[in-house]
């Protein structure tokens, strides 16, 4: 598709093929097609251009964080506010850079009114956040203040947005 032209807009079968990607993105080609109403020709190529149109940012598996423990694979679950001294663009995006080049970062959120960022964190263990903690709050001068929520249950996790209604149609 070429860079002057603007994407078509979403139609009914887009805004379907969005909310059944959402629910599950692991069905087939096949299911997703027929779920959607649509030959698989038409939904991959609709799938296709919808990820080539940024709508669609990539398909993960979402780990169950209890599961893992069982596993072995302990999970220590934060959310963090950070205040700055300073608000000035570029102090706010060099804060910025270093979460995001943490591993264990798993969302970061720039956010008004409150703090300056919130941020959710996932980490083995209190030593890894710790650890953590010095990188990213201790080490930068211009952190002037961290709240850490420490996760104790997981009720409800989800990512997908709202959409429009879309008609079978």
């Amino acid at each position: 598709m070429p860079t002057d032209e603007a994407p078509p807009p979403l139609d009914a079968a887009d805004l379907r093929l969005l909310a059944l990607l959402q629910a599950d993105a692991d069905r087939s080609n096949q299911a997703l097609a027929e779920a959607a109403g649509l030959s698989p020709a038409t939904a991959h190529r609709r799938v296709r251009r919808l990820k080539a149109q940024g709508l669609i940012e990539g398909i993960v598996a979402q780990l169950a964080p209890a599961a893992m423990a069982a596993a072995g694979l302990p999970l220590l679950q934060a959310l963090v506010e950070v205040t700055l001294d300073v608000q000035a663009t570029e102090r706010l995006q060099a804060f910025e850079d270093g979460a995001l080049a943490e591993p264990a970062v798993q969302q970061c959120w720039r956010v008004s009114p409150g703090p300056d960022f919130v941020l959710v964190l996932a980490v083995p263990d209190m030593p890894a956040y710790a650890a953590l903690a010095e990188r990213l709050f201790s080490a930068d001068l211009n952190v002037r203040s961290v709240r850490a929520f420490f996760a104790v249950k997981r009720a409800r996790f989800g990512s997908a947005l709202p959409l429009p209604a879309a008609p079978r149609g």
